[in-house]
């Protein structure tokens, strides 16, 4: 069955082209220590991992999850979240191998990535790697309901045929489109048993990677699409609401990724002009905690003292001593009163 998409190139899929490239141009540009992009690189797999694999029901916290990526081992969570997101993380290292790689994305690549996503969990009922073979269907991971219903079992193969036939011809759209269409097509078609939201988006991720849009691998899609769900359902369904016409999804799916190129650009710039707080804190002789403190303001604008009791597991009386510090240094100051005292860089 050969795949076509049908779609619109409006003003709101244009103008956010333009910005995501320019945001493209700037990370080629700007001149940031290597330490710094291996920092973020690692806060954005964090934050992909994290998002991602809880849109599709796992119950982890961010922190939980972040415990769990730096091998620390969490008490009271399932079994199977924990399997899910360390396979959704070894899912993204095999991902980011074809960075920059003109290798055809083929089915047995496709079914490589699932067999990595759903390896060992939920008992091993998602069949890594096969097609379905029995009709499934798609759910509110929060209401339980029946949202859509894939196509029978036996147009699957010849679906991912015509699918796989189309990613690898010569298009002459944007490689952003053609991520984004990506996206939708592989949840339509729904090939496996379960793991196909998932594969979904990091096969979007690849194609991205692959054609020179990895953006340094400083962000996430899954973060925009898992704080509204309902968004995220609402503009898939659009396509088959609208005789799929992917229009209307493609523009959520690049606005989204333009929120995510402006967080990037922003901090990035915050970490240009602050790197020579840097450079101040460690010729006066602070502890490397400390600077970590300060490498986290500088990400995240400010710090309070719960979060940093939270952050670096210490204890308040260590959170109050630090922060007096960098405070007594000129490093950073403090703002808001009682609970809301937060502190930024000075």
């Amino acid at each position: 069955m050969p795949f076509n998409p049908k779609f619109t190139i409006t003003t709101k899929i244009n103008k956010p082209l333009v910005e995501i490239e320019r945001v493209r141009g700037f990370l080629d540009a700007i001149k940031i220590k290597e330490e710094w992009f291996s920092t973020i690189q690692k806060e954005a797999l964090i934050l992909e991992t994290h998002y991602s694999t809880h849109i599709e029901g796992t119950a982890l916290t961010l922190e939980q999850a972040r415990k769990i990526l730096s091998g620390k081992d969490v008490k009271g969570i399932r079994p199977d979240d924990r399997k899910e997101l360390l396979n959704y993380k070894k899912a993204m290292d095999f991902v980011s191998t074809y960075l920059g790689k003109e290798d055809p994305i083929t089915e047995g690549l496709i079914r490589e990535i699932h067999k990595t996503l759903v390896r060992g969990a939920r008992g091993g009922e998602a069949l890594p790697g096969e097609y379905r073979k029995v009709q499934n269907y798609v759910v509110n991971s929060r209401t339980k309901e029946i949202i859509y219903t894939p196509p029978p079992p036996l147009e699957v193969p010849h679906l991912m045929r015509g699918f796989t036939q189309w990613l690898n011809e010569d298009k002459d759209i944007s490689d952003i489109l053609i991520a984004g269409i990506t996206q939708f097509q592989f949840v339509h078609i729904h090939p496996f048993l379960d793991g196909n939201g998932r594969t979904a988006r990091l096969l979007s991720t690849l194609i991205l990677y692959k054609t020179g849009y990895d953006f340094k691998r400083l962000f996430t899609l899954s973060e925009y699409y898992d704080k509204d769900r309902l968004a995220y359902y609402k503009a898939i369904q659009s396509v088959r609401e609208n005789n799929m016409d992917m229009t209307f999804w493609l523009e959520y799916f690049i606005e989204g990724l333009r929120i995510q190129m402006s967080h990037i650009r922003e901090k990035s710039k915050r970490i240009i002009k602050y790197d020579s707080v840097l450079q101040k804190a460690e010729t006066i002789g602070l502890k490397e905690r400390q600077i970590n403190v300060l490498k986290f303001i500088i990400q995240n604008q400010s710090i309070s003292r719960s979060q940093y009791v939270e952050r670096f597991k210490a204890s308040l009386r260590t959170a109050n001593y630090d922060l007096s510090l960098l405070e007594s240094r000129g490093l950073i100051k403090r703002i808001g009163v009682g609970r809301a005292i937060k502190y930024i860089l000075k």
